[in-house]
């Protein structure tokens, strides 16, 4: 485990994100920083990440074997709450590995999670999401989804937002022109078919500062468009 700090805060909480590299995990890990809700952020992935000038808090990361990760159960202990945003896809990975990553890494973790003392796991699932389902991603998403419940946290707040609109580090040609559509239909149906990942990951944040609404919270994208644009942005 390596760390890099700065000046902690967030009355001495603790976090951890899985998925810190991808689109929303890297949204979300600027929110935590700049806001300070936590005194320590632990990023847990499968290697490490060049954070530059962001560690405006406390952050710790640690690399795992997510093929093993059972026995990097220390990682997952002391943490009042947990983020998730890990995932891949079909193309990138193939079935297997997209059902391994998705559903099979992420209740892992959920359960070593609550096993050392998390109280609130959040997930980034998606819309559709249906255990049942005919199509394989919205059925993984589904299956992970009741994986994660059953688990039995304190508090469980699942996300589902549509379409993302972000700038991907990797290159999706098919995405980016669906992309580009949706970013023309949010202006007249700003809620219906895609999110910014901007306001997913203040949809976490809010999340965690309001009094949950039950055992299991479960948002639809309209929520997630509600509920981010609860928070401020930095700056304003």
């Amino acid at each position: 485990m390596a760390a890099a700090g700065g000046n902690g805060g967030g009355s001495g909480r603790s976090c951890f994100v899985l998925g810190a590299s991808g689109e929303t995990g890297r949204v979300l890990l600027r929110e935590l920083l700049a806001r300070r809700l936590f005194a320590r952020v632990t990023l847990i992935g499968r290697r490490w990440l060049s954070l530059g000038e962001e560690t405006g808090a406390a952050v710790e990361q640690v690399v795992v074997d997510f093929e093993r990760l059972s026995e990097h159960a220390a990682a997952f202990r002391g943490h009042d709450v947990g983020f998730c945003c890990l995932g891949t896809t079909r193309a990138k990975a193939g079935m297997d590995g997209f059902i391994r990553v998705d559903r099979d890494y992420v209740a892992q973790a959920a359960e070593l999670a609550r096993a050392g003392g998390c109280k609130h796991f959040l997930l980034q699932s998606s819309r559709g999401a249906n255990q049942h389902s005919r199509f394989l991603y919205l059925r993984v998403k589904g299956e992970v989804e009741n994986l994660v419940q059953a688990v039995g946290f304190d508090r469980c707040t699942i996300l589902r937002p549509a379409v993302l609109l972000c700038k991907r580090q990797e290159s999706r040609p098919m995405e980016w022109i669906a992309q580009q559509f949706l970013g023309v239909v949010a202006w007249v149906f700003p809620t219906a078919y895609s999110v910014p990942v901007e306001m997913v990951a203040r949809a976490m944040v809010a999340s965690v500062l309001q009094p949950g609404k039950g055992k299991v919270e479960v948002l639809e994208n309209g929520d997630i468009h509600k509920l981010g644009k609860a928070v401020p942005q930095q700056g304003t």
